[in-house]
Parts: C-alpha cells; sequence; structure tokens
C-alpha cells in the first residue's frame, strides 16, 4: 500500500471535503449541480507532536468527484524552529514526507512549517508550540444502545487535567481484529495441468486459518472540555460497534490517541467535521471555504487547505471480545454466508474446478462424499472462508495477547 492507513484515512478525510466544484452522488438518485470551475487546490497533513519517531508530512491535491487521489510529489519540505534549526523530510512515497531520523517536539520551542513543490510554489504555516501534555486516564468498552437503537458495544474515553490548560481534544484509532477462517482447510489444491486436468493435494505451509486484520477512524473525533466547569472528558465515545459487528466475532483490540489541540487547531478541525458530514454537502448553507494556517508565500491569493498542528498525544489500548459482553448469544457472523459448491471436475473438455481455481476466488474446502450428477468431487467455498488472508495478515502484531 502506498500510504499507512492512519495517513491514508487524513488523505481521504480531507480530500472528500469536495467544495471546489466536484458532484456528489447519492446511492438513490444523482445530484446535479453545475460546475463553472475546478481548482487544484495544495491540501497539507501534517501534525509535529512529541512522539520520539519519524515524523511525517502528507501533500495531495483536490481532485473531481470520482477522480483518482492526486498527491504531491518532488515537493522541498522542512520544519523550522525559533533557534533556526531546521528538520528535513524526505519523500518515502508519492506524497508522503518523513523525517530521516526519529525527533519529537520539544515544550516551549515554536515550530514552522516550510514547503516547496516542484514548481518552485512557497508554502509557509505560522509558528506553533507544543499543547500542554495529558495522558488519557482511562479507556474502556461497555455494552450499549446507541441513538438509533441498535445494541452493541461502545468504546469510551476518559482525560481530565488539573491545571485546566488542556479543554481540547482530538482522537484518532486504530482497531485490530482477529479473524478465524470459518471453512479451513489444512491442505490444497494445486493444479499440474489444466489439458489434460490433473491437479493434486499439498499441504499448506503457510498460516492461512488465523489472521488479524486493520482499520483505522476515518471521522474527524473532537471533543471539548469548554462547557464544564473542570477540564475533564468524561465517558467520551470514540468507538460504537453493533452486537452484529463482524470485527468482534473473535478478538477484538482498540488504540486510541488523544490530541490535545490548540483553540486554532480545534476549530479548523471543527469545521473540517461539518465539511465531511455528508449531509452539509446539500445544505443550502455552505460553511464556506476552510481557512488553515498555511499561505503561499509565492501568490498571497492562492487557496491552502490544512493546518499544522504541534500537538502532544497520548495513547491507550485495550482488548475484549464478543462473549464479554453478549454471554447469552452467538458471536457475530462471518462476513460471507460460505455456501460450498462442487464444480465438476470434467465437462465437454475442459475442467470446471481447475477454473474455478484459477480466477483466485475460490479454494479447496472438503471432498464431496454424496456428489449429484451435476456435481464434482470437491467442496470449493469463497476464498475468503478458507484462507484469511484475503481479510487480513497470518503475522501476530508485536503488541497482540490473548
Amino acid at each position: 500500500m502506498n500510504l499507512e492507513n492512519s495517513a491514508k484515512r487524513r488523505f481521504f478525510r480531507l480530500c472528500c471535503i469536495l467544495l471546489l466544484g466536484g458532484l456528489v452522488t447519492t446511492c438513490v438518485e444523482p445530484f446535479e449541480t453545475e460546475i463553472e470551475s475546478f481548482e487544484s487546490i495544495l491540501i497539507v497533513d501534517a501534525t509535529l507532536t512529541n512522539e520520539q519517531k519519524q515524523q511525517q508530512v502528507l501533500l495531495s491535491r483536490t481532485f473531481r468527484f470520482n477522480e483518482e487521489q492526486l498527491v504531491e510529489t518532488g515537493a522541498e519540505v522542512g520544519i523550522v524552529d525559533d533557534q533556526s534549526t531546521r528538520f528535513e523530510f524526505i519523500e518515502t512515497e508519492p506524497g508522503k514526507y518523513l523525517t530521516p531520523s526519529e525527533f519529537t517536539a520539544v515544550p516551549g520551542r515554536d515550530y514552522q512549517l516550510i514547503i516547496k513543490t516542484a514548481e518552485g510554489n512557497e508554502y509557509a504555516s505560522d509558528f506553533r508550540s507544543l499543547t500542554p501534555v495529558l495522558e488519557i486516564d482511562d479507556l474502556y468498552a461497555e455494552r450499549t444502545v446507541n441513538g438509533q437503537g441498535v445494541l452493541g458495544i461502545t468504546v469510551f474515553a476518559d482525560s481530565s487535567d488539573p491545571q485546566g490548560n488542556a479543554k481540547f481534544y482530538r482522537y484518532e484509532y486504530d482497531e485490530t481484529y482477529k479473524i478465524i477462517a470459518p471453512r479451513w482447510s489444512p491442505v490444497e489444491i494445486e493444479v499440474l495441468s489444466k489439458n489434460p486436468p490433473e491437479i493434486q493435494f499439498v499441504t499448506k505451509t503457510e498460516e492461512t486459518r488465523v489472521c488479524y486484520g486493520s482499520a483505522s477512524s476515518t471521522d474527524v473525533i473532537l471533543a471539548s472540555s469548554t462547557e464544564f466547569d473542570e477540564d475533564k472528558v468524561t465517558r467520551f465515545p470514540i468507538r460504537f460497534l453493533s452486537k452484529e459487528n463482524f470485527l468482534t466475532q473473535n478478538r477484538y483490540s482498540i488504540l486510541v490517541r488523544q490530541f490535545v489541540q490548540s483553540p486554532e487547531a480545534f476549530a479548523f478541525y471543527e469545521t473540517l467535521k461539518e465539511f465531511s458530514d455528508f449531509e452539509s454537502l446539500f445544505s443550502q448553507t455552505q460553511p464556506g471555504f476552510i481557512t488553515g494556517n498555511i499561505v503561499s508565500r509565492t501568490n498571497s491569493s492562492e487557496k491552502i487547505i490544512g493546518f499544522f498542528d504541534v500537538s502532544s498525544v497520548s495513547s491507550k489500548r485495550i482488548f475484549f471480545e464478543h462473549i464479554d459482553f453478549f454471554p447469552e448469544g452467538p458471536p457475530p457472523p462471518f462476513i460471507n454466508d460460505c455456501e460450498t459448491f462442487s464444480p465438476l471436475f470434467f465437462f465437454l473438455g475442459f475442467s470446471p474446478l481447475i477454473d474455478a481455481l484459477e480466477t483466485g476466488f475460490f479454494t479447496y474446502f472438503n471432498v464431496n462424499d454424496d456428489p449429484t450428477p451435476d456435481e464434482g468431487p470437491y467442496l470449493l467455498v469463497p476464498k475468503e472462508c478458507g484462507d484469511c488472508r484475503v481479510l487480513g495478515s497470518n503475522k501476530v502484531p508485536d503488541f497482540w495477547e490473548e
């Protein structure tokens, strides 16, 4: 994959704004609008944190609905601090820029993002300083019913700042879930010859029964304590999983990252959240262009989408299983019914069995003990039902706990 999951979700979240003359289509009927012009606008996704890591900047361009995402390649990217120290970035993948070595934002220091594109256009942010460091007090899950009356599991976060300096929070999460192929076989069919059809059974040498899938948040998740007497976030909902959600069929884990934000950064993401809300695309009162803190040094009238933020980050991870909250019932269903079928081994000069296997969509499950005249000797299933690698990785994550 060209970008990490968390990077891709931010790219999508920013690019899906489509305030620049794209057209939107619903699943029911098209929404038609006149498009007079389209502007190719630079999108900057850059958050410097207090984490000891290779810091990252993502650059892309706006694109019309149903067009491929455009990334900004060949740029010179750097961060300078108020002591004139410059941290250079290198492009490791198209549109993805990383520092060659790890470093962390330091309290009391001011930082500025500077970009020069391959075309020679220059951009700069204002100077930003690190927000107060605040740990997540608690991360936990409970059996709940959401606002639509759906039974499920909600992941909550608690945070508090006795000093009252935080107040604005943004959350992201990465979830990992165990996948067990429900119709797995220790052997598979190897095709030796297609004409004449010849096969053999071989023992699988790779793990194909148990895998681990992953996904990341796509929504803008914001919380604020400004309306409360104390700087405290209590029982803030991060993620809701319905009782029937396949992700909790086996063991599930979620890593939540809490960003403490400045009021300006929070306001930017709050506006971004309004734009990314599907209904707002059809609103009669559009909120207008999203103004960030990055400007063009080449053309003062040029629009740029993005906000350079310097945020403290804390994280927590929890594990749970469906049975922890719903001991009375079966686990959620697999994503496929996994029905078997038995293509003929030979028919009119070709092999339906081999043809099915060569599509890559099916895999061997078992012997067909009692085939009918129009069935073959072996049972096949959709590949994800017998090979978990279709849905995830067969490598156990370093953090995984049973």
